[in-house]
């Protein structure tokens, strides 16, 4: 029998999916409303979180961060079946994930961190990707049932906290990707320029298809040689500022690159490729 802790979005739709696979589900939330709605699928709901997780082989947990996980199983643990493996999907930091792997483990269970790349309709029709690293063994006993939860499981080797850190490094390329789309929409709506125009520019030139060379040619160190100078990089940038500026609009990215472009400038190396602006991040 399973038992499922959180039930926002991300965790309902989980336990939906297990349903319609025929599991047993206990399901406990902080506001219990949330729990009994997932009764009508044939989930079996808890207001007390001990009672939820009681003759539970394994406990998965989506909740808030760092905090809540700790609070919510510190709580459900006088109800834990002895050796119960616990799989935390929520997006922590690193620290506390590889912090409750040791404690759990002390005191006789399995903590295994598992964030996921997934969103509500993902975890519905078990598609997207699921991240892991620790004890191999452990990963070993448990991928069938992750395999079952996701398109993908994405393992990271025996380092405790590395799914951790790659969860946030992904979600902050999200949050990195979505504030640039945003820039060139404000830029566009300041040139009288549609977004559906801008839409169009981005999916017939496709940008995205530039990460891997990007990202090599900074991991290598490779400035000396650019497709791109830093000084006219920067020239750019400043052409983007003043027509958002004379356009009404605000830009919020650009202005800190532009920022960082003129350190490097004033370094002496405005002939060097501008990506030479991510230097000290390798």
């Amino acid at each position: 029998m399973t038992a499922f802790l959180g039930m926002g979005l991300l965790g309902s739709n989980f336990v939906r999916a297990m349903l319609n696979k025929g599991g047993q589900v206990n399901v406990w939330n902080r506001t219990t409303e949330k729990a009994k709605a997932l009764e009508q699928y044939g989930a079996k709901a808890y207001e007390d979180v001990a009672e939820a997780v009681k003759d539970a082989d394994t406990i998965h947990v989506t909740l808030k961060d760092d905090a809540s996980v700790d609070e919510v199983l510190e709580k459900a643990k006088a109800g834990m079946k002895p050796g119960a493996i616990i799989i935390d999907h929520t997006t922590t930091s690193a620290a506390g994930a590889v912090e409750r792997t040791k404690k759990w483990k002390e005191r006789g269970f399995t903590y295994q961190h598992a964030p996921v790349f997934m969103g509500p309709q993902n975890a519905l029709e078990s598609t997207g990707t699921m991240l892991v690293s620790g004890e191999q063994e452990v990963i070993k006993k448990i991928e069938p049932e992750l395999s079952k939860m996701t398109g993908k499981v994405m393992n990271f080797g025996d380092e405790a906290g590395k799914a951790a850190g790659m969860k946030l490094i992904g979600n902050l390329f999200l949050m990195s990707l979505t504030s640039g789309i945003a820039d060139a929409l404000a830029l566009g709506k300041a040139e009288g320029i549609a977004a559906k125009d801008v839409a169009g520019l981005l999916e017939a030139w496709n940008p995205a298809a530039m990460v891997p060379a990007r990202l090599k040619k900074i991991t290598e160190g490779n400035f000396e040689q650019p497709s791109w100078e830093l000084n006219m990089a920067r020239k750019d940038a400043r052409l983007m500022m003043e027509g958002a500026k004379k356009g009404g609009t605000h830009l919020f990215v650009i202005p800190a690159v532009a920022e960082q472009m003129d350190k490097w400038i004033d370094k002496g190396h405005g002939n060097n490729d501008w990506t030479i602006i991510a230097k000290d991040s390798i």
